[in-house]
């Protein structure tokens, strides 16, 4: 069992016990390893944090020799949201793939599967499943994150996304409370607004996420926005009405309620991330989400204080921060306890249930996730095309240290195959100029966001009809092109299995 450090009091200790920060390196600095003996009971990782499987599990040991039921949580949505493989891309779709096929068999077997080799590293906490609805096409953030904008299917394979992660052990976080998809605003940069009234958002909106409830999920994460109809005055993040009324009330979840980072704009800019944590706590959240921009002892010490100094002052009770450290001990509890149970499942082989492992099953998932527009007529490709990739800027949670799109895979099967990326007014004419005499590959992420985007595959076809057209966002424009493949995410194995369509292998 963890010992804690003489000296810290039971106020102090549960201040560390709600915060989830993160860290710079591939290995536990002194600062972090000195909190858990202080209280410290959750770590966050980070695609900076992880080099490769055995290392990410030798850290997560190192984390566990100071406590030994820290709960090590991660944000591995699959699809374009990786940490695990943030320099590969990675080996299973993203959500909006897997609503696109829209079986919840195949969804739950992702998840355990994701689940399994999150386990085998002794990650034991996930910051997923996404169960936004993406009502508004042109969202910056959500998109591909999404199962899709029907409430009833995001509802079906949020709950099959938490089964299947949970059957092995490994905690889900159902995101953003009270859903992110009808938005316009990336609440890294600003505090986005939802203005539908109340009875669209409980048809809309909280569907998925009673969904998540009854399946058992047992951590909610909270969204950094601004909705009216529940609260016109506070975030959600910070909002009582949502959290404990609604979230603890109405709808019943008894789990860990965890915010987005706060240092994300929506909250810092406008609160700063002290008093923004306060209030967080104070409105019913158990566990705030810090580390992805702040990652050090100093941020670490402001929000335990701050929280110590809010109880001290009586503006935050102590009662509830007792109550908050609670359920995450009891969180950590239940991981410790199922990664106990399922012993198998930390070496990589077997589940819980006693499953073998699927190592394939992304890149099944990804195949059937294919829509492909024109086939009847399209002549697979013998020789090394130019892929040019419309590359659009990414947004915080995706990243742009992962790699995207078709061409690598292209490679591999086509060897000889060149690259290039454009953005801009110009894109078209520039693609046009690289390629030269070879087929061209345009590759492009939601074109109907990007209105250069649009008009670079208009003079690309318009000069080369012959060019074939993969969208790796969310297919909303008009299929164009020789032929016309949607995969609905940009993950590495939705390039594959589109390179294996264009080659007809």
């Amino acid at each position: 069992m963890t010992t804690f450090a003489s000296g810290t009091g039971t106020l102090t200790r549960d201040a560390l016990t709600v915060l989830q920060p993160g860290f710079t390196g591939t290995t536990a600095p002194d600062w972090l390893l000195r909190r858990l003996g202080e209280g410290l009971a959750s770590v966050g990782l980070f695609g900076r944090n992880i080099a490769s499987p055995a290392q990410l599990a030798a850290l997560t040991a190192q984390l566990r020799s100071e406590r030994d039921d820290v709960l090590v949580a991660i944000d591995e949505e699959g699809g374009d949201v990786t940490r695990l493989e943030v320099r590969t891309g990675s080996s299973f779709p993203g959500n909006h793939a897997l609503g696109a096929v829209d079986d919840v068999e195949l969804t739950r077997d992702v998840a355990a599967e994701l689940g399994r080799r999150l386990a085998a590293c002794g990650v034991n906490f996930n910051w997923a499943p996404s169960a936004d609805v993406n009502s508004n096409p042109r969202n910056p953030v959500i998109g591909v994150r999404s199962f899709g904008a029907d409430p009833a299917l995001v509802a079906r394979h949020t709950a099959a996304y938490v089964s299947g992660l949970q059957s092995v052990g490994v905690a889900a976080c159902t995101k953003h409370f009270p859903g992110h998809g009808d938005t316009a605003v990336d609440s890294h940069h600003a505090l986005p607004r939802i203005d539908a009234d109340a009875s669209v958002l409980t048809g809309r909106e909280l569907a998925p996420f009673r969904a998540a409830i009854a399946a058992g999920t047992r951590a909610v994460m909270s969204a950094h926005i601004l909705v009216p109809a529940l609260d016109p005055d506070r975030p959600a993040t910070l909002s009582r009405r949502i959290l404990t009324d609604l979230l603890r009330g109405e709808l019943g979840y008894d789990g860990l309620i965890v915010t987005d980072g706060m240092e994300m704009q929506a909250i810092s800019a406008t609160y700063g991330i002290e008093r923004g944590s306060v209030l967080a706590v104070a409105a019913g959240a158990d566990a705030i989400c810090v580390g992805g921009g702040l990652a050090d002892d100093e941020t670490v010490r402001r929000l335990r204080d701050a929280l110590v100094d809010a109880v001290r002052t009586g503006e935050l009770p102590e009662e509830r921060l007792a109550d908050a450290a609670a359920r995450v001990r009891r969180l950590a509890r239940w991981t410790a306890e199922a990664g106990a149970a399922d012993g198998g499942a930390r070496d990589g082989r077997r589940t819980a249930t006693g499953g073998p492992t699927d190592a394939l099953v992304g890149l099944r998932a990804a195949r059937r996730a294919l829509t492909v527009t024109g086939a009847d007529d399209f002549t697979p490709l013998t020789e090394a095309p130019y892929v040019a990739a419309l590359t659009p800027v990414a947004n915080i949670a995706v990243g742009d240290e992962t790699p995207w799109g078709v061409a690598a895979e292209l490679s591999r099967l086509l060897p000889g195959t060149e690259t290039g990326s454009f953005a801009g007014p110009d894109a078209g004419h520039d693609a046009l100029a690289a390629a030269g005499a070879r087929r061209i590959v345009a590759v492009v992420r939601d074109e109907h966001r990007h209105p250069w985007m649009a008009t670079a595959l208009d003079t690309l076809l318009a000069a080369r009809p012959d060019t074939v057209v993969v969208e790796m966002g969310v297919p909303q424009a008009t299929p164009r092109g020789a032929l016309h493949i949607a995969t609905h995410g940009a993950a590495r194995v939705c390039g594959r299995a589109a390179a294996e369509t264009l080659t007809g292998t």
